[in-house]
């Protein structure tokens, strides 16, 4: 019903407009007629006469019939969903380029500089990552090799990862609950709008960088309600346990024996304990890597759209609406939020993970073309555009300050949690 009204309103109009030219015809044909009579003019006058107003006539006829076609043009336009549209765009921007699929597309200078730029990248998170990740690293042991008779506990690693920061707010007064349900409401209002986009759009939507990370952040949150889960689970259990203790003369630190859940939660490889507290397994350590992954690439998706691509790029590609908006301005407000409220700590080394994460985006998207020749989601991906190594280096240097932003968003958490709440905050 709703797809027939704007042809019964085209074949409305149009009919009018017929019928006003007809009219007008008309009468300038009768005007005409006894201007030529008044003066004496002959019959053949007449008719030349005659035929140029007709010749109006037809004129606006055709003047009216373009005005249609133009009203038609833009009401399917502002039907065509966003994506569809932009997708639109980076079609026309890449009409001109070769086959993607020739080997000639490949192997250029362009290519082998982009390529450079992007396995430097990748190369140098892989060695920040075999240096610094996990409590084994070189800077894990606290004093280099010092005396071994010493007593005091080892010194933390940048690496280690505490299963406690994972679901533990920080500050002492606020209730694991509350991290859980900001998480979990979090999960679905993003989820909800993932699912939204794929069902107006398509799944080309994750021919995208914004919905590669607002994928990732939403199973950050689905994975942080699971971890919270398990501490208020451990919470209730501890805070029962004394209480318990208390009323029979005893202190009871943890249960006698691990749950199934317990054992899911904790992985074997890093099962041990560190200055009283215990250190994650495989899944508080994805939850880190996700956590700091998500910190630079939410910045990056949000700002190079609303700085580069919505106003010089794309500026009439795009339809402002809610799920565009949201999908470029949420996920970096509930990143903000859980990190205002969690104890995750934020070493710089774990930028090789958002380096990675962009890495395999680019390394997807060369796969793709190099086996089907489609349009490109972004311009300055396109290797025949001459500038195409200066965009991938550019792109490739601005990974570093949209990541030293959200570790400004951490300092600045710090600073004033500390000195609002010096007795309360937990996190070092």
């Amino acid at each position: 019903m709703a797809s027939s009204t704007p042809r019964l309103l085209d074949l409305f109009v149009s009919s009018s407009s017929w019928l006003r030219v007809s009219e007008v015809e008309e009468r300038e044909e009768e005007e005409e007629e006894r201007i030529h009579v008044a003066s004496g003019e002959s019959r053949s006058q007449r008719v030349e006469a005659v035929t140029r107003v007709r010749g109006r006539g037809i004129d606006r006829e055709e003047e009216t019939a373009g005005r249609l076609e133009k009203g038609r043009l833009w009401r399917s336009q502002e039907q065509e969903p966003n994506h569809q549209r932009l997708i639109t765009g980076a079609m026309q921007s890449s009409a001109m380029a070769v086959d993607t699929t020739a080997p000639e597309y490949w192997l250029n200078w362009r290519f082998m500089l982009c390529a450079v730029s992007v396995y430097s990248c990748m190369v140098l998170a892989c060695f920040l990552i075999w240096k610094y990740e996990g409590p084994s690293s070189p800077d894990g042991n606290g004093d280099g090799g010092g005396d071994s008779e010493d007593t005091r506990p080892p010194r933390a690693a940048s690496g280690v990862v505490y299963l406690e920061d994972c679901w533990k707010p920080c500050l002492e007064q606020i209730h694991p609950g509350w991290l859980l349900a900001f998480r979990v409401v979090s999960f679905f209002i993003l989820a909800s709008l993932l699912a939204i986009d794929v069902v107006v759009d398509g799944w080309s939507v994750f021919l995208y960088y914004t919905q590669w990370t607002f994928l990732l952040v939403t199973l950050y949150f689905g994975l942080g309600s699971v971890l919270s889960i398990y501490g208020c689970y451990q919470y209730s259990y501890k805070n029962g346990g004394n209480r318990s203790g208390a009323d029979h003369g005893t202190y009871i630190i943890a249960p006698a024996g691990e749950s199934v859940y317990d054992q899911s939660i904790k992985n074997p490889c890093y099962s041990k304990m560190h200055g009283g507290k215990e250190i994650a397994g495989f899944w508080g350590y994805l939850f880190q890597i996700m956590f700091q992954t998500n910190a630079g690439a939410v910045m990056i998706t949000d700002l190079v759209f609303w700085f580069i691509l919505y106003p010089f790029l794309a500026h009439n590609e795009y339809d402002m609406n809610f799920l565009l908006i949201g999908t470029h301005s949420i996920n970096v407000v509930f990143m903000i939020g859980d990190t205002a409220m969690n104890s995750l700590r934020f070493p710089w080394f774990r930028i090789a993970y958002f380096l990675l994460w962009t890495g395999a985006f680019v390394n997807v998207q060369w796969l793709i073309h190099a086996n089907i020749s489609i349009w490109w989601p972004y311009p300055f991906l396109d290797l025949t555009f001459p500038k195409a190594p200066v965009w991938y280096l550019v792109v490739a240097v601005l990974h570093f300050p949209c990541y030293a932003l959200f570790a400004l968003v951490m300092r600045l958490k710090q600073s004033l949690l500390d000195r609002w709440f010096p007795h309360s905050y937990t996190c070092v």
